[in-house]
């Protein structure tokens, strides 16, 4: 796009989930609602694996770490949206929302990259059991979460880096309740093909990598589960990956349901609405999935709660 009106803005629009007045103390309601519930249930599961030397283990190390970028997910989003309702006001300052915009990517993208570490996990413990202890030694850990902050702090940085270079026009309302990468692109005056060469190759290689990482720990998985004689036994194996299958199945049935929905319909409004699901309700759902359906989790919290 040629840049017509050219200017160097200063702030940008979040025209959010509804522009109906007498929807937003119903949304700040329910968002607020939603916020503390993920930040509550997270932290709860933090603290029940530091507090119970049972759970010292690389499985709940992992989800430790998972519940700490869940809340630091939500965070940088839904509280400038909460501020937005409550003070009437749509605006989000250039530098507020390229900050936003790094942050939300690099926890996106941090998340899938501890999912895909705890599918590596979980293939470990259930393929390889008498190796596993040495094989998930604490070095390996936290060397993998280590490489995933970093892989994800390079990526978010150079996308919004990128961005920077970019012109904007006047007009510059992004139809969403934050400030998504490829919203504010599609804002800009200057030549934004880099960008989206970029944003592309990230998502195919960034997002689609660990989702193969994923489908191929649960394909061994799978194989070695059949191979067990006993249905208990099959159970018990199961059992062990159960949570996790089901946290991976909701982050990624909600992010593709969103991405391809976007993609058929081209509704800016509609995407917002539907990526409520992976922003928010999914690292809400997480501590309720984890202490429902593990045992240990849930005597943690007993033991934990009950001091």
């Amino acid at each position: 796009m040629e840049p017509g009106n050219v200017t160097q803005s200063s702030e940008f629009l979040l025209l959010g989930l509804s522009e109906e007045p007498e929807l937003q103390s119903l949304l700040f309601g329910l968002f607020l609602s939603m916020y503390l519930i993920t930040v509550l249930g997270n932290l709860l599961i933090i603290l029940a694996v530091s507090s119970d030397s049972h759970l010292h283990t690389p499985m709940y190390f992992f989800l430790s770490n998972l519940s700490l970028v869940d809340i630091c997910f939500t965070s940088t989003t839904i509280p400038k949206m909460l501020v937005n309702i409550q003070t009437h006001s749509k605006v989000i300052t250039y530098a507020g929302c390229i900050t936003q915009m790094y942050l939300y990517i690099h926890f996106a993208m941090l998340d899938d990259f501890i999912l895909t570490v705890m599918a590596y996990d979980r293939y470990v413990a259930i393929c390889h059991p008498l190796h596993y202890t040495v094989i998930m030694n604490p070095r390996l850990c936290g060397l993998l979460v280590l490489v995933s902050w970093i892989i994800s702090i390079l990526n978010s940085l150079l996308e919004s880096l990128m961005v920077l270079d970019l012109s904007f026009c006047s007009g510059l309302e992004i139809p969403h309740f934050f400030c998504e990468l490829k919203e504010v692109v599609q804002l800009a005056c200057s030549d934004t093909f880099p960008n989206d060469i970029v944003m592309y190759f990230s998502a195919g290689l960034l997002g689609g990598g660990p989702l193969a990482g994923i489908l191929y720990s649960y394909s061994k998985i799978v194989s070695s589960i059949c191979a067990i004689s006993s249905a208990q036994g099959k159970y018990k194996a199961f059992s062990t990956c159960a949570s996790h299958l089901s946290v991976v199945s909701l982050f990624y049935g909600t992010s593709l349901g969103v991405y391809l929905g976007s993609a058929s319909t081209h509704h800016s409004r509609s995407s917002a609405t539907a990526s409520v699901m992976y922003t928010v309700v999914t690292p809400m759902l997480n501590p309720f999935i984890y202490s429902l359906r593990n045992k240990d989790i849930k005597r943690a919290l007993e033991r934990f709660l009950g001091r």
